[in-house]
Order: structure tokens, then sequence, then C-alpha cells
């Protein structure tokens, strides 16, 4: 509310103190027990996981599925990774403090890493918002320190570690909160980790060397590199090189009409997309023009969804540039939570980043295919990109992910949220620690139980599963 100062002849802000936010936030803990967060058991009445994973199949490419579920198969943690959709449902049954913020939907350990800035530096965040939507801070919170009992469960490391692990995400996002409520909008704001900061994290020699050897590769992914692996020269021309069925080029799909169609929708979408994004982008595109594009199967949770790469030729053939172009699909949230304020999903999804990531790719956008009624979001093709291998990570390597991922999502919190509100519910002490990494380990528990069933159904021949050629 604003109120004229007549006296001083400007505005002033009738508003809540920081001391005033922090005993707001601090008096949750009322309603809401720190204690309470360690609760979870399955619901008698709890939606069938694997009803809930099928349903999302229905509308995705049906030659992809049995590929979907084979790669969920792989591991109790690649059911995690792919079963955004049964936390979600697991999560709105929980204790929530009643603060919101932007959340991911989907805050897994494998769901951060690195990428180029604008200004071509290398920096570290959140990396998928397929799910985002404004949330409760705690469900992102239990699915990140779930995902790390998950992990070390799958990398041999016993319980006591595990456990040691998840409670240092957690701890370090209560006090990256903390010192977050002590900034600055501004500072958080600008707030940012990158690359090179992860050598002060490195225990030993050889850790400094695994991440100088990552981040000089990382620096290796543009363009060019992109043309090197998925293109080929033909007749003095490139087109990206035909990999069936991992890469499907339009040449290659069987149905000539869907050709036509095809070619449509990316020549509609690709002017639709300049439309959504700011006009200097705009300009820059207007420089390269598309030549070839493709279908190509991504992830584990997102296999079946439409994913294209289009590749664009500026001042001759040798002048690539790559987006890629991934449907988006209502949240995961929505059955739980108020939809989205956007209509189109990629627009959803690329705000959501917007919001949560210090510094996100200036070419991200959205467009929408007509016929059909599919979102879609836009963004470059792995520029600087690159992600850690969680699925081999040691011990050590596996302390420093939690560490660095549990500051980077507080951060992210603390852009869209109250920081001060939410550092005064969470407090100094481990209590919220301790109640996370309890729930975690049930929650562990239940995913394996999960994991099961869902084995049980393919080899059972309920489900088919393969994985492409």
């Amino acid at each position: 509310m604003h109120i004229h100062d007549e006296d001083n002849d400007q505005m002033t802000v009738d508003r809540m103190t920081p001391e005033q936010r922090y005993e707001q936030g601090r008096s949750l803990r009322e309603q809401t027990p720190l204690e309470s967060h360690a609760e979870w058991s399955p619901a008698t009445d709890r939606d069938d996981p694997i009803a809930l994973i099928e349903e999302q199949n229905v509308d995705r490419i049906q030659p992809l599925v049995p590929v979907r579920r084979q790669r969920m198969s792989a591991s109790p943690f690649t059911f995690y990774r792919g079963s955004a959709v049964i936390m979600a449902a697991d999560l709105s049954r929980t204790p929530v403090s009643g603060l919101q913020t932007q959340i991911s939907g989907d805050a897994h350990l494998a769901n951060f890493g690195a990428y180029a800035s604008p200004e071509r530096r290398l920096v570290f965040d959140l990396n998928d918002f397929e799910e985002t939507l404004p949330g409760p801070w705690e469900w992102d919170v239990k699915r990140l320190a779930a995902s790390f009992i998950i992990a070390g469960r799958h990398n041999g490391l016993n319980d006591k570690d595990s456990r040691k692990i998840a409670r240092r995400a957690v701890r370090d996002y209560r006090r990256a909160m903390n010192d977050l409520a002590r900034m600055r909008p501004i500072d958080i704001w600008y707030s940012m980790v990158e690359a090179d900061e992860m050598f002060d994290e490195a225990e030993t020699q050889y850790e400094e060397k695994m991440i100088a050897k990552a981040i000089s590769k990382a620096k290796t992914k543009d363009s060019t590199h992109v043309l090197d692996r998925l293109a080929e020269e033909v007749d003095g021309r490139f087109r990206i090189r035909s990999d069936l069925p991992l890469i499907v080029p339009l040449r290659d799909m069987e149905d000539k009409a869907g050709q036509n169609e095809m070619r449509d929708f990316v020549l509609e979408s690709f002017t639709e997309y300049k439309q959504n994004i700011s006009d200097h982008m705009s300009h820059f595109l207007q420089q390269y023009q598309p030549v070839d594009f493709a279908l190509k199967v991504v992830g584990v949770g997102s296999v079946g969804t439409r994913c294209w790469i289009l590749m664009l030729e500026g001042l001759n053939h040798k002048d690539p540039f790559f987006l890629q172009i991934k449907e988006a699909n209502k949240s995961v949230l929505e059955e739980y939570l108020p939809r989205s304020q956007y209509r189109n999903a990629g627009q959803r999804v690329v705000e959501g980043q917007r919001l949560m990531q210090t510094v996100s790719d200036s070419f991200l956008g959205w467009s929408r295919n007509q016929t059909r009624g599919h979102n879609y979001y836009w963004r470059q093709l792995k520029d600087w990109k690159f992600s850690a291998d969680v699925e081999n990570a040691s011990r050590s390597q596996l302390i420093h992910h939690a560490e660095l991922r549990g500051w980077t999502l507080a951060r992210a919190h603390a852009r869209s949220g109250d920081p001060i509100a939410i550092s005064g519910y969470l407090g100094t002490e481990k209590t919220f620690d301790h109640a996370i990494v309890e729930f975690s380990e049930r929650y562990a528990d239940t995913n394996e139980q999960d994991y099961t069933a869902f084995l049980a159904e393919i080899e059972d021949g309920r489900l088919d599963a393969c994985e492409l050629d």
C-alpha cells in the first residue's frame, strides 16, 4: 500500500519490517512444526504410481513410450528421475509452512549443471524447469534431499553416509537462506555461482583436475561442436545426420504429408518464436535461416515428448546455429496447486526459468503448434552445457554436489519468495535438517517399492519396454 506523505511530499511504503517478516516466518512453526516435515508414509488411498506414469504416456509419441519405460527401469535412481508426477502427488499430502516461492517441481540433484551466460561466463544453476510453478518451497527441498539418499544407495554408499550427504544439502539450503535474508534484494538478484568457484570446494588435486577438465570440455560445446557431432556434409551443404530412431531428420519421416505438415510447423513456429523474444535477439536471428530439422530423443522422463532440433545457417554453410524446441505440457504440480497464469505451457517454463535463474539463455522463447495444439519452449542447443556424472560420484563428490545444490536452490527460491520469512521459519538449529533427512529416507524406501512394482509390470508383460537400437 502506497501512502502519500504530505509533510515530506514523497511516497512512502506501508509494509512489514524485516524483523516483522522474520517473526511472521518463525510464528508459522506453531501451526507446522519443523519436526512435522519428517512425516511420510504412503496413504491408503494413495494414487497408483504406475497409473500416474501411464497417464503421462497417453499423449506422447507412442513408439517412444517403451523407450521411456526402459530408461526408467534401469535403477531406482532413474525411476526417481522420471517420476516427478508421482512425487508431486505424494508431496501434496505433506505438511507445508504456507510460504511460497517459484519452485522447480523437479529439483533432483541431476537437474543442476553449468552453462554459458550471455556474457560468456560459465555459471552453475538449476537447469530443468518443465514442471515449474509457484508453490511450497519445501517440495523442492524434499525432492532434492530424497534424490541424494537414492543416489547414495545407487552409488553403493552406506546408510550413514547417504544420510550425511542429504543432511549437508538441507543444511546448506538453510544456511544459505539465513545469509540471503540479510542481503539486499538487488544483491540476491545478482548472486550466482561461477564455475571457477567450484575449485574452492575441491578437496583433492584429483578433484581439481576433474573440475578443470569438465570446465574446459564445456567451453568447447558450441554450435560448431554440435555441427561436428550431429551434422554431415553432403554436396557441399550440411544437414542433420540421421541416427534412427534417436534422431529422425525431416527427410526421413515416412509420411510425406507429415513431412509437409512438419515443415509448415517449423516455419510458422520459428516466426512465432521470434515474436516472443526480445527485439534485439529477434534481430540477431534474422541473420540466420532454417536449413534442417529433426526429431531427437532426450533424457529419461522426457522421452516420448516432442523434442526437435533446428539447424540454421548464417553467413554460409560453415556458420551454423542450433536451437532446441521442447514440448511443454501442463506441470505435474497443477493437479495440486493453482493453474499457471500462462496459457502457453512453454511460456510458463520460460518465465519460471527466468525467475529462478540469475542468468538465463538469451534465446529462451515459446511457440504453439496451432494445428495440433502442442506448446513448446525454445532454447539454444548445448551452449557450454555440462552436468556432473552423479550416478558414478564418490562420497566426497556427492558431498560437494549437496553443498552446491543446497545453496543454489535457496538462492533460486529467494529470488521469488521472502527469504526473511523462510529464514525465520527455518531458524538456525538443525531441527529442519534432521526432519527432511528422515522424510527422505522414508521416501527413498517408497521409491524403491514403486520401482519394484514398475519392474514387475514390465517383467510380466503388462507394460512394453525396450531400448532403442
